[in-house]
């Protein structure tokens, strides 16, 4: 057998070396990047589906709030506020069966309507925010001089701040609110039977609203 010079055993020696460092290094590489791009992935999949999980509980809070917001009367309105006086010589009588132009509610309008009572007073359109933490409510018709904390003398102005002791809607018993309009109308509670709501003693329509059934 051909014995090798000491510079070939050199050579063949460190090509060896070099062999296994490139192996040891390509592996590592590939580990490194595997393992990189990996946990990568992993963190950006949690952060989406943390992401897209807060995204819902969001949108279900808002599908909550809004369910909680504030549609129409209460269907039993009760007697009238202490202190209102019966009208002198109403348009309508108790009793008396009439349609109602008025809007405040869906079905409302065009509606058959039992006058149940009606009232001298004034009458206002106010704005308010609920207490319960609703939405703003705007243009609200109608409460009565006698359903405000302390009004003082009536009529109130338009822009006047006030406290409202009236409980038509949820949030509105104790809310701040703002005069928007008034008037010395005439004012009814008013029975409504459709198919669409079933209301006692609603408050507040007034005379302007009604007209005599058909």
């Amino acid at each position: 057998m051909k014995k090798l010079t000491p510079t070939v055993r050199f050579t063949a020696v460190a090509a060896a070396i070099g062999l296994a460092l490139a192996g040891c290094s390509t592996g590592s590489d590939d580990a490194r990047e595997s393992g990189g791009g990996d946990s990568h992935s992993s963190h950006e999949s949690a952060s989406n589906e943390t992401n897209g999980s807060d995204h819902e509980d969001m949108n279900s809070s808002g599908s909550e709030h809004e369910s909680g917001s504030h549609e129409g009367h209460a269907s039993d309105g009760g007697g009238p506020p202490t202190g209102i006086t019966k009208a002198a010589d109403p348009k309508f009588d108790l009793g008396d069966t009439v349609t109602l132009s008025a809007d405040h509610m869906s079905g409302m309008k065009g509606a058959e309507a039992t006058v149940s009572g009606a009232f001298d007073t004034t009458t206002y359109s106010i704005s308010y925010t609920p207490t319960d933490g609703g939405d703003p409510v705007k243009d609200h018709k109608w409460v009565v001089h006698e359903e405000l904390e302390d009004p003082g003398k009536t009529p109130l102005k338009k822009g006047a701040k006030i406290t409202v002791n009236a409980d038509h809607m949820p949030g509105m018993k104790g809310a701040e609110a703002t005069i928007d309009s008034a008037t010395n109308e005439t004012v009814y509670m008013v029975d409504i039977t459709t198919d669409e709501m079933e209301m006692t003693n609603h408050k507040w329509v007034v005379e302007s609203e009604m007209k005599p059934a058909q």
